[in-house]
């Protein structure tokens, strides 16, 4: 095996390809996205690229990956590869203190971290990307909407000397206007693409054998279809009866339709509108019972019509919810369900795989992949019972009642299944995405998956190191099929797109017709305003669009408001949901923190951000809306969305600062009590003595003073003053401190 050499790289640690020298070679010149099939060695190609710009520009790298456990195995290849010491190859994540955050960034050469503590730390000013020589972005195809990943390039191409980016993915996905979103906000100057059937790849990818299997859906199975389709069918007929085609639509379609109307329906108030939104809302929660049935089987139904009906039953369960609840062929459907044992023979065909498999070959890695985790777990479960040696791999989120996996048990199994320990890993989509599980000689779809993203991450779990098989099971008549021929066309139409703009950007690099020299500047009309923020609004997104706008931001832990623009304006911002929540749950936390902005600044706002307030028509509401203006004086701001919050916040804080002159101040937001109050208080906190005795006293003595200094006998003649009182007031002013 030939070894690559390079002064910053170990020797015999990293074998010369000659594919990924060439995508380096570009990537060097170009800011390049590199498209590689999982297993093709894409990391390499960040090292080769991060050593010859550290060796010839200085400056540091920084390598962004979406997860933790990502985040930690790029940490440990760089750590073997590079020559480097290990204080200057860097893991930051956001347990670690913002002050050693930042201390780690200015010791290190390579940084590696979650694109949301950069963002933070940016936006904070803890950090700068000035001597950043290269920005890796891994699964670059997030690259779109308000991904930090977007973020975190704009600053970069602003901030940086020599800037240049390498965008890795194993797929970016078949959405053309999707991917010209990345290539627009990673400034993507040339496209580098490799496929398993390329000349130069070839040589090191191990032949991977395809087989589809179908299966077919018991009459049990067959009759739970039906009263749901039932179900489905009803609530699209009520659809068409207001006027609306819903006919031949895929889940897909409905979803699209949904979106579209909700934006409709808010813009037009019509109720019909909303009518259709909340069966729509009911027809998919169908939608998805009925994909359980057809291709996971009676258990992972009935683990979801559980979730439906507790939901159903819970206060702040939704409509479609509760209306499936009261429907006759809902009640017929949970007890068919209920005294259904028939086992989906997807179970029982995987059994048969794997038994011939290590039948074969005792000693194989087999990854089963499921699209939820519901369905992992009765897998895992049965191959248990069937003597495999199995365990299930599924995210860290909490999903309902059941906990995900830390990212210690993630490694902790993976370790195990390296090690042969375990020889089965039902995985989740978890396991699709950048993790380095070993290579597997089978990779089971237990069912098809209508994404071409995934099923390509999914296929390269097999054949890296050796000859591998990969197993699609198909229940016939079902969206199985469809999803199998779904993602087959939109693969095929991904890489044809691909190669368009591929040859579209070099005819750009041969015309020079680039925009990298492109440096978008702020908006100078706010330059020398600045707000103050509090540490917890950083991740709503008006952070970063006030400092698009020029403004200078300073996040801080801030006692009292979100935002303050003067030493008199402070603003609480909630989200919609949040206010609703507050209201429906009658919760006075609200009220005690608006109180608190009150007592602090003489010009406090509230801010209620969302598009769904429109829509509330009740009595609880328009109350709380009433107290807050009128028994508060506070005004109110009704806002669209976070761009329509932060334009208001910056035309504030610019007339208060830049007309006013009043500049930012952080007040604690703690009632000011006058002299009389601060009297009464004094007296009041000594024993015995509650704020009525405590005026009787001051009204009699005139000052603390001459109470204080007032004998036991002229102490009595004050009504409510006993002697008792007067002991302890005497013995109050009259003991020596003891400080032990």
């Amino acid at each position: 095996m030939e070894y690559i050499t390079h002064p910053l790289i170990k020797e015999k640690t990293v074998e010369r390809r000659v594919y990924q020298i060439s995508i380096a070679a570009t990537a060097l010149m170009y800011n390049t996205l590199a498209i590689l099939p999982t297993g093709l060695g894409k990391t390499t190609v960040a090292l080769l690229v991060i050593a010859s710009r550290l060796l010839n520009e200085g400056g540091k790298a920084l390598i962004l990956a979406p997860t933790k456990p990502l985040v930690e195995q790029h940490t440990s290849f760089f750590r073997k590869t590079m020559k480097l010491n290990e204080e200057e190859i860097v893991s930051l994540s956001g347990e670690i203190r913002p002050e050693k955050r930042k201390e780690l960034w200015e010791q290190a050469k390579i940084v590696i971290s979650t694109p949301q503590v950069i963002e933070n730390d940016l936006i904070a000013g803890r950090i700068d990307l000035k001597d950043v020589v290269h920005v890796t972005f891994d699964e670059a195809h997030r690259a779109v909407g308000e991904y930090s990943y977007v973020y975190i390039a704009k600053v970069y191409f602003e901030q940086a000397r020599k800037p240049l980016v390498l965008g890795l993915t194993a797929s970016p996905g078949s959405d053309v206007e999707r991917i010209k979103e990345v290539i627009e906000n990673l400034r993507i100057e040339a496209i580098e693409i490799r496929t398993e059937n390329d000349e130069d790849v070839k040589p090191y990818i191990h032949e991977r054998k395809i087989q589809w299997i179908k299966v077919e859906m018991p009459n049990e199975l067959k009759e739970i279809r039906e009263l749901i389709n039932k179900m489905i069918e009803r609530r699209l007929k009520k659809i068409e009866k207001i006027g609306i085609n819903v006919s031949n639509l895929s889940k897909r379609d409905l979803l699209n339709l949904q979106e579209a109307l909700q934006v409709q329906a808010s813009e037009s108030g019509d109720e019909n509108l909303y009518e259709v939104l909340s069966v729509l809302a009911e027809v998919l929660k169908l939608y998805h019972g009925l994909e359980l049935i057809e291709i996971e089987g009676v258990d992972a139904l009935k683990e979801y019509l559980k979730k439906l009906v507790n939901e159903s039953k819970s206060r702040g369960g939704s409509k479609a919810a509760k209306n499936i609840f009261q429907d006759p062929v809902f009640r017929e459907l949970l007890i068919k369900v209920s005294s259904c044992n028939v086992e989906h023979p997807k179970l029982k065909k995987l059994i048969e795989i794997l038994r011939e498999q290590f039948g074969e070959s005792p000693e194989s890695r087999v990854i089963v992949f499921t699209n939820f985790r519901d369905t992992a777990e009765v897998i895992v479960k049965k191959l248990k019972e069937e003597g495999f040696q199995a365990e299930k791999f599924v995210g860290q989120a909490k999903r309902g009642e059941k906990r995900g996996m830390s990212q210690k048990e993630q490694i902790e199994v993976l370790e195990r299944f390296k090690k042969g320990e375990l020889k089965v890993l039902v995985a989740t989509s978890v396991g699709e995405e950048g993790l380095d599980i070993p290579s597997t000689d089978l990779v089971v779809f237990y069912e098809a998956v209508p994404s071409e993203i995934r099923a390509i991450q999914r296929k390269g779990r097999t054949g890296r190191a050796k000859e591998g098989k990969i197993v699609v099971l198909i229940t016939k008549g079902t969206r199985d099929e469809a999803y199998y021929w779904v993602s087959t066309k939109k693969e095929r139409s991904m890489y044809s797109k691909l190669y368009e703009l591929r040859n579209e950007l070099m005819k750009k690099i041969q015309n020079k017709e680039w925009f990298s020299e492109k440096n978008e500047k702020s908006d100078k009309k706010y330059s020398g305003v600045k707000v103050l923020i509090d540490s917890r609004e950083s991740k709503s997104g008006i952070a970063k669009k006030l400092l698009d706008m020029g403004i200078e931001v300073e996040i801080k832990n801030l006692p009292v408001g979100d935002y303050i623009l003067s030493d008199r304006v402070a603003v609480e911002r909630k989200t919609d949901s949040d206010f609703v929540e507050s209201i429906i749950k009658k919760d006075r936390n609200l009220f005690s923190q608006l109180i608190r902005l009150k007592s602090a600044y003489s010009r406090p706002i509230l801010i209620i951000e969302g598009e769904s307030i429109r829509k509330i028509n009740s009595s609880a509401f328009r109350g709380a809306i009433s107290a807050i203006a009128v028994d508060l004086g506070i005004p109110i701001i009704q806002t669209k969305n976070a761009e329509e919050t932060a334009e208001y916040l910056a035309l504030i804080a610019k007339r208060e600062q830049m007309i006013k002159n009043r500049k930012p101040a952080l007040h604690d937001g703690k009632t000011k009590k006058s002299l009389k109050e601060m009297q009464e208080y004094v007296v009041s906190a000594i024993s015995n003595v509650g704020t009525v005795t405590a005026r009787n006293l001051l009204r009699h003595f005139k000052t603390v003073e001459r109470i204080v200094t007032a004998k036991e006998e002229e102490l009595t003649k004050v009504p409510n003053v006993g002697i008792k009182t007067a002991k302890k007031i005497r013995e109050l002013v009259t003991t020596p401190y003891d400080e032990s």
